[in-house]
């Protein structure tokens, strides 16, 4: 049992179904009397589980009423006690002939059944009577009452038989027949390739129902209820199958530098069409099932499974994957011309019967291959990046479960699910789960390659335009307070940096920083933290949480060195709150502050950077400063030193800045200074770089 044909997946006959016409009508009772089955027919139905008489062969005269069939074998179509198709699970399945004495039968085979119709109607209300057929049957059928056809499924032409994925049918009798001896007939055909889907087919697997043509109809009714209970499912996969198309080719469109996402469409595409034919068999008569059969079994079962690897061997972005491909390009092709041999129209006439012999298998081994080919490759990619492996393994397994539904059957692993009274197989189930997965996981690549992405192209504008950057066109003018900054690399560009940004409520937020070297590797990381500081600010004006932010996007980024930072923020009540990684102190009217020091930023993910508060009277003056002003140098080599450098921190910031300048300046210069302003005074800001120097007060 193995490439099972989607057909397959068509409704089982469901004993409780049956019964549902007791809801609707009065019982039935039905009894066998001898040859004749006693069938008394009011306003119900009348189940013909048997025994039937049965044959194998075909011979039209067996139709006929008057003929003798007592030397025919039996056949009854009850479903044994807790009975359940072996391929999707639902309850009610009687096993078809080639379980029951007739295991190599294909073609034709006939059931007669002799039937004694006591109908309890007025006879003169003249109520028509009508039959219908079990929904789950193999493959087509012609049905006689007393000689007469009344009805078929399937093409029956001088050529063959043209059959058709099952659904209910429901057929008249003759006007005349009101009551009395009724013999029914059905001449049944069966694929050469049917038995290939299960050991358990052939002929009804559930029994017909004889009753009036009101009555029919409601049980039709009933099963056509049935059919599209089952096919939510298939309406929901095919749903997520048009979804992952959709996003691998709208993710493929925005980002052509990952294959992956066109491979997710096109392999959700095929599955999809796989899903799709399906689904119209079982509400239309348009595809024969040898069409059908070939679509599914010969072009895209193999197809599918073999772009779900080659998605996965450009998910994981494996090296060399060419050559993997190229094998399982050349599998699906052995596959797919392997089930052409074993589906119509070649089986059974071009090649023979007996040849699923060896042909089963060598198409066995070769879709085992293209399983063990998509192991591979999950194995692969675990170890070329094992986070991202793992979170791509239960997928990969799912999708090996889904494909792989029928040989799991083969080595008696359950693949029946019975959840909340509701029955289905794992093929559709993981399935579902597998797209589920895949699509989250797909979007959270595209998000995260977006956001680098992103982050790589304005870091590389950052750099380009460090000098803006690095030094503010302007301050802003915050009421209440007077501002000024001075900025003097040492190199043409430097590694300080500062912002002053204004608050929504009022205030200010202030930050100076320094990276460790010089020139354009410490610029680049400047417009990093530049960049990452106005991002958080927009959310945070907690000195703590943007320390924190920023130490989190310098992790890995230090390149061995180091980013001192200090931020505070200053609101209109003189209230300022700071905190530190690693940075100098700031020095409030010429005293330094005693604040507690968090490690540089980028060292460790789990510093934390502890804040503290303090009052800036009316009149007072609060300093900050980078290294370079204490660490410039003359030329006979002293140091300026932290002491001088505190003496210095009352005078302006561009006296500071000057007097380390003129010291000598080994390294860049960032000072800056917040005075606030007393009542009715105006608030003053003042850039001034060596470059560019404006008094803006």
């Amino acid at each position: 049992m193995q490439f099972l044909p989607l057909r397959r997946l068509r409704v089982r006959w469901v004993m409780p179904v049956l019964f549902l016409s007791a809801l609707l009508m009065p019982a039935a009772t039905a009894r066998a009397d001898g040859r004749d089955f006693q069938a008394r027919i009011g306003n119900s139905v009348v189940v013909l589980t048997g025994p039937w008489k049965f044959h194998p062969g075909d011979d039209m005269r067996w139709a006929r009423p008057e003929l003798d069939d007592s030397l025919w074998g039996t056949m009854d179509v009850t479903p044994p006690e807790g009975s359940y198709d072996p391929i999707t699970g639902s309850s009610g399945f009687s096993p078809g002939w080639t379980s029951r004495g007739y295991p190599k039968l294909i073609g034709y085979a006939w059931y007669r059944m002799r039937v004694n119709v006591q109908n309890d109607t007025n006879p003169g209300d003249s109520p028509t009577l009508a039959l219908t057929m079990p929904l789950n049957f193999d493959d087509a059928y012609q049905v006689f009452v007393n000689g007469q056809l009344i009805g078929q499924f399937g093409d029956f032409n001088e050529k063959g038989v043209v059959f058709y994925n099952s659904q209910p049918r429901g057929f008249e009798l003759p006007k005349d027949i009101h009551s009395g001896p009724v013999v029914i007939a059905i001449r049944f055909w069966m694929d050469p390739s049917t038995p290939l889907t299960n050991p358990d087919v052939g002929g009804m697997h559930g029994p017909p129902m004889l009753g009036q043509a009101s009555s029919i109809d409601a049980m039709l009714r009933l099963e056509w209820d049935a059919v599209n209970r089952t096919q939510v499912g298939n309406l929901l996969t095919i749903t997520m199958m048009v979804l992952a198309t959709v996003l691998g080719l709208v993710l493929f469109w925005l980002d052509r530098s990952d294959p992956a996402y066109f491979w997710l469409a096109m392999a959700s595409l095929v599955n999809m069409f796989m899903r799709l034919i399906v689904l119209v068999g079982y509400y239309t008569m348009i595809l024969p099932m040898g069409t059908e059969s070939f679509l599914n079994d010969v072009l895209f079962q193999a197809l599918g499974l073999g772009l779900w690897a080659l998605f996965w061997g450009y998910w994981f972005r494996l090296s060399r994957f060419r050559r993997t491909a190229r094998l399982v390009i050349g599998l699906v092709c052995l596959s797919s011309a392997c089930m052409a041999l074993l589906r119509p129209p070649l089986f059974g006439t071009v090649i023979p019967v007996t040849a699923s012999a060896w042909l089963l298998p060598i198409s066995l081994a070769i879709k085992l291959a293209l399983g063990v080919v998509v192991l591979w490759i999950a194995y692969q990619g675990i170890r070329a990046s094992r986070g991202e492996g793992l979170l791509a393994l239960p997928p990969v397994l799912l999708l090996i479960c889904w494909q792989y539904q029928e040989e799991l059957t083969i080595i008696h692993v359950p693949t029946i699910l019975r959840v909340f009274g509701t029955t289905t197989s794992i093929g559709p189930a993981a399935m579902f789960l597998m797209l589920t997965i895949v699509s989250v996981l797909m979007m959270r690549r595209f998000i995260r390659s977006q956001r680098e992405r992103e982050q790589w192209r304005m870091e590389i504008e950052q750099a380009r335009q460090v000098q803006q950057v690095l030094i503010p066109e302007d301050l802003p003018s915050v009421q209440g307070f007077a501002l000024a900054s001075e900025y003097r690399p040492a190199q043409q560009v430097g590694g300080d940096f500062f912002q002053i940004l204004p608050l929504k409520n009022a205030g200010v937020l202030v930050a100076i920083g320094d990276v460790s070297g010089k020139g354009m590797p410490a610029a680049m990381t400047v417009s990093l933290l530049v960049g990452t500081l106005r991002t958080l600010s927009e959310f945070t004006t907690s000195p703590r949480e943007i320390l924190a932010g920023m130490n989190v996007r310098m992790l890995s980024r230090t390149g061995g060195g180091f980013t001192t930072c200090l931020i505070l923020r200053v609101e209109p009540n003189g209230r300022v709150v700071v905190a530190n990684a690693g940075h100098l102190a700031p020095y409030l009217d010429g005293q330094e502050l005693e604040v507690e020091n968090g490690l540089p930023l980028g060292l460790t993910v789990d510093t934390h950077y502890p804040e503290k508060e303090f009052r800036l009277a009316v009149g007072a003056q609060l300093t900050l400063l980078t290294d370079g002003v204490a660490e410039a140098r003359s030329a006979a080599g002293e140091l300026l030193g932290f002491t001088k450098t505190a003496a210095m921190t009352t005078k302006s910031a561009e006296a500071i800045a000057q007097a380390a300048q003129d010291f000598g300046q080994e390294d860049d210069i960032t000072v800056l200074t917040v005075k606030r302003l007393g009542m009715g005074e105006e608030p003053a800001i003042r850039v001034a770089t060596s470059v560019l120097a404006a008094d803006l007060g």
